[in-house]
């Protein structure tokens, strides 16, 4: 529902917030698709010059809704994270985000894309997908080894080690530890100073920083069915009901 992802502008900088905390902001097929136009409504833009993610306090982001995931695992069709992924492999403005607790699955993998990360002491980057039975996914398993080096990408992404905010630190996925009640005027501010420079000039700097977009394309598009595949098969599927049965106990 729209009401889960809310956009607003203030001045140049375009603020985008998950907004299901009663969820922990687990992302639903609805919110994956406002975030996307999100991001490509902020590209098409002339007027911003820069685009922050916030969650809530105390929740980033609790990845896929599980709910989602279990219903694509009997039907057809495309993951509806796509609607984000290949907004995210198109996206060449200012991308920041602030995280206050736990950022699990695209929670964390959404932060390869970012080119600023505040985070609070707090803070936790997790991704348990090896045992959900999926795979890295949002481009990670090319950006996380290119970011990390293969041992911390390996930890993260496949043996699913739970990072905190020091440790990500360390690995190059968070530019700043701010305290939580400063963090999200910490970032605002870093936000708004980056969207008064220069904006051709930021966006050509950032697309030679980022280098030649199309492995990262054809990487997002191998994970994307290798992904499906997992998604619909018998050991993902299980994975699925036994963390619903655990939830609802």
């Amino acid at each position: 529902m729209a009401e889960h992802v809310t956009v607003a502008r203030e001045g140049a900088v375009q603020i985008v917030r998950l907004n299901r905390p009663e969820k922990k902001n687990a992302l639903t097929a609805a919110m994956y698709a406002a975030l996307g136009d999100a991001l490509r409504a902020a590209r098409e833009d002339a007027d911003i010059g820069a685009t922050l993610v916030l969650g809530h306090p105390g929740i980033f982001c609790a990845g896929n809704d599980m709910a989602d995931f279990l219903a694509a695992s009997q039907g057809g069709g495309m993951l509806a994270a796509y609607a984000l992924i290949e907004a995210l492999a198109e996206h060449d403005k200012p991308l920041l985000a602030a995280v206050d607790g736990p950022a699990i699955g695209i929670g964390t993998t959404l932060m390869f894309h970012c080119d600023l990360v505040f985070a609070s002491g707090r803070a936790t980057f997790h991704t348990p997908f090896t045992d959900l039975g999926l795979l890295p996914e949002a481009g990670s398993s090319l950006l996380g080894p290119r970011t990390m080096g293969h041992a911390r990408a390996f930890e993260l992404l496949v043996a699913g080690a739970p990072f905190g905010s020091e440790r990500a630190k360390e690995a190059g996925i968070v530019n700043h530890i701010v305290a939580s009640e400063e963090l999200e005027a910490a970032a605002r501010a870093s936000a708004e100073a980056i969207a008064k420079k220069p904006r051709e000039a930021v966006r050509i700097a950032k697309r030679l920083l980022r280098g030649d977009p199309a492995p990262l394309k054809a990487r997002m598009q191998e994970e994307g069915a290798l992904f499906l595949e997992r998604v619909r098969s018998d050991e993902a599927r299980q994975a699925f009901m036994a963390f619903l049965q655990k939830s609802a106990r």
